[in-house]
């Protein structure tokens, strides 16, 4: 009996990847073809430098980020001061979204084809900042923020 339970355990396998590869096959497509995108970030890290080395400390966020206007090359990032733009870029397993402000701050975030118990898709979201002076509310170092987005319909 237990050599035919192992001679089952390699076609169960490739059952269970072949189903994974279809339902990422059409997560991608949702996602390629997606025109606006609502996402949430609940954890996010803050990185900084000391004497002794760079440190970073890891806590909770609410930070809420929507994409709108998404073609195969640029979208609008909605905000407080209006609009920014942003690249595009589709990849295999995820779309990165690039927007570079002209005071210096590059924002990345990366939405991946994979999806939570809940069906959005996996991001994240990165910060590339830093300046002398901490302001709560305010990014000043370099952060990651850790979350899911959806499709706007």
């Amino acid at each position: 009996m237990h050599r035919h339970l192992h001679a089952l355990a390699l076609p169960i396998a490739l059952l269970v990847a072949a189903v994974s590869l279809h339902a990422q096959g059409a997560a991608r497509k949702k996602l390629q073809a997606a025109k606006g995108l609502s996402c949430s970030f609940t954890t996010m890290a803050t990185g900084t430098w000391a004497a002794d080395g760079a440190h970073a400390e890891v806590k909770p966020s609410k930070l809420a980020l929507r994409f709108t206007s998404i073609d195969e090359s640029s979208a609008q990032v909605a905000g407080f001061l209006g609009p920014s733009y942003a690249i595009v870029r589709l990849t295999e397993g995820s779309l990165h979204i690039m927007t570079v402000d002209n005071a210096g701050p590059l924002y990345v975030t990366t939405v991946f084809d994979k999806l939570t118990a809940d069906g959005k898709f996996y991001a994240v979201h990165t910060r590339h900042e830093f300046t002398e002076v901490s302001l709560p509310g305010f990014t000043s170092r370099p952060e990651q923020y850790y979350g899911s987005c959806e499709i706007d319909q």
